[in-house]
């Protein structure tokens, strides 16, 4: 896990990304096919609400930072704030520069070690998290649907036959299907430990290599299992609720970048319709293999605001989301880690969460 936060291995990441997003870019220029259509869009770019795109991408950090607080503090005594909203930000710019978001447990769980958190602590804070963004998304997305929203999304785009709207529902189940099997996990940990425990013993007289990950695994539902040991009291459930609400400003900038976008080139769209593609978007992208999504990311938002966006403003449109999706967070976020590599990065250089350098 170290490897993951060297800076020779970020700065890789970053380097793919770039590399994929021009690539992505350069593609939608070539759908576009109207290169003074985009220097034009440069033009007609409403800098008011890029100006409210650079505070949705804020939102990686004072967001994530607020629902790291809320989980930590049931754990540990009065973790500090701005540990915590690091720790949300650096997380995030982490994992936008290695592959499938990899880098961003690791990144969280090293900030709050720089910033005094015992070990434990950070590990059950990182994964209450992500617990509380599954959560979230398995409550907010059949919530909406069950009020209605995104109806008109049926009458827009042909993905093989389906609309937007079917592609978010696909999506959404998929949420829910890992929403159950997280919960299965944590709650009848022995059950499934047994399980894998007995695969890898067949396994093992077969591959030991592979046995040897299936008892890593094994751990790891234990070190979870005991997590949520940590928050099964009314306390602990109140936190993680707050954490649950929390997760909708710390994914702001993913949510609502689409929509900023639309609006920052002079376009209209339906809020809650956009809001609904840009969650399908998300979710789509979180298990791409390219750093941050990148280049897929590009060509994937393209074709599913293609409804919204004329042909000839989506190489400007494509632009300014990704500045408020990654750009913006992956620019502060450097100039963060330039000053710990300045001071020294002894945690991750004697292995990964050890002692952190101050």
């Amino acid at each position: 896990m170290s490897r993951l936060l060297t800076p020779k291995f970020l700065l890789r990441g970053f380097e793919v990304s770039v590399l994929a997003s021009l690539v992505g870019f350069g593609i939608t220029l070539l759908y576009g096919n109207d290169f003074q259509a985009f220097l034009a869009g440069i033009g007609r770019i409403r800098w008011p609400w890029l100006l409210v795109g650079v505070g949705l991408a804020s939102m990686d950090w004072i967001g994530g930072g607020l629902r790291n607080w809320v989980v930590a503090r049931h754990v540990y005594p009065n973790p500090p704030l701005k540990g915590m909203i690091l720790a949300g930000g650096m997380g995030a710019w982490a994992g936008y520069i290695t592959p499938v978001n990899s880098g961003a447990g690791p990144m969280t769980m090293y900030t709050m070690r720089r910033y005094g958190l015992p070990l434990p602590v950070a590990v059950t804070s990182t994964f209450m998290s992500f617990v509380s963004t599954i959560l979230f998304f398995a409550i907010a997305g059949p919530l909406a649907l069950l009020f209605g929203a995104g109806k008109s999304l049926g009458q827009r785009g042909n993905v093989l036959g389906l609309s937007l709207y079917d592609l978010f529902q696909g999506s959404l189940t998929i949420i829910a299907g890992i929403g159950v099997l997280m919960g299965v996990v944590l709650f009848f940990p022995r059950l499934v430990r047994d399980l894998i425990h007995q695969l890898a013993e067949w396994v093992g007289r077969r591959s030991r290599r592979v046995a040897d990950r299936l008892e890593r695994l094994r751990q790891g539902i234990d070190d979870a299992h005991a997590s949520v040991i940590a928050f099964n009291s009314p306390r602990g459930w109140l936190a993680l609720f707050w954490a649950t609400i929390l997760s909708a400003p710390s994914h702001a900038n993913k949510l609502l970048a689409g929509y900023v976008a639309l609006r920052a080139l002079g376009l209209h769209a339906n809020f809650v319709d956009i809001l609904l593609i840009q969650t399908l978007v998300m979710f789509l992208l979180y298990f791409a293999p390219t750093p941050g999504a990148s280049g897929i990311g590009e060509v994937l938002s393209a074709a599913v605001m293609s409804s919204y966006v004329p042909r000839e403003l989506t190489p400007i449109y494509i632009l300014v989301w990704r500045l408020i999706l990654t750009y913006f967070t992956l620019a502060f976020g450097f100039f963060v880690f330039s000053g710990w590599v300045r001071r020294g990065l002894k945690g991750v250089d004697q292995g990964v969460l050890a002692e952190p350098a101050g």
